[in-house]
């Protein structure tokens, strides 16, 4: 059993802090994203599936404020086309930077269980890029054709 006696107790006390833990709080610059890549075969836990739907940290995610052209059934070729285009946008803006996933209004989930969030990043969504550019619509409560 160890005896911390008073003159050891002394020396523990003049030891600053810093030097037994670091006490530094990481930078904004310093904070560490994850980098996102297609989906493939394995574990899915920081992908990007399609325009709309990703993992994010083991997280299914669809995108709730845009809906994106298919890429897994699409019902035309120029829908799958834009669909990997918006696919690949997607995938350049979340590794463009960090950004905040939020709540979607009043549904956690969809039908197909995935969460349904924004992704903001400096109080705009990523997806209105993706609408300014013409590889998303704003999402109207429906799907509407591509082709």
């Amino acid at each position: 059993m160890s005896v911390i006696t008073g003159m050891s107790l002394a020396v523990w006390l003049v030891v600053p802090l810093g030097v037994l833990f670091s006490l530094t709080c990481p930078a904004v610059a310093d904070i560490v994203q994850p980098a996102y890549q297609r989906c493939g075969t394995g574990p899915r836990v920081n992908c990007i599936v399609d325009g709309d739907t990703l993992w994010n940290d083991g997280v299914k995610i669809r995108i709730a404020d845009i809906d994106t052209p298919e890429i897994s059934q699409p019902h035309c070729a120029a829908e799958k086309a834009l669909g990997e285009r918006a696919t690949v946008r997607l995938m350049e803006l979340v590794n463009d930077g960090p950004f905040h996933i939020l709540a979607w209004r009043n549904r956690d989930k969809d039908r197909n269980g995935r969460e349904l969030r924004v992704l903001v990043r400096g109080g705009r969504s990523l997806a209105a890029f993706s609408c300014s550019e013409g590889l998303a619509r704003t999402w109207t409560g429906r799907r509407q054709p591509w082709c």
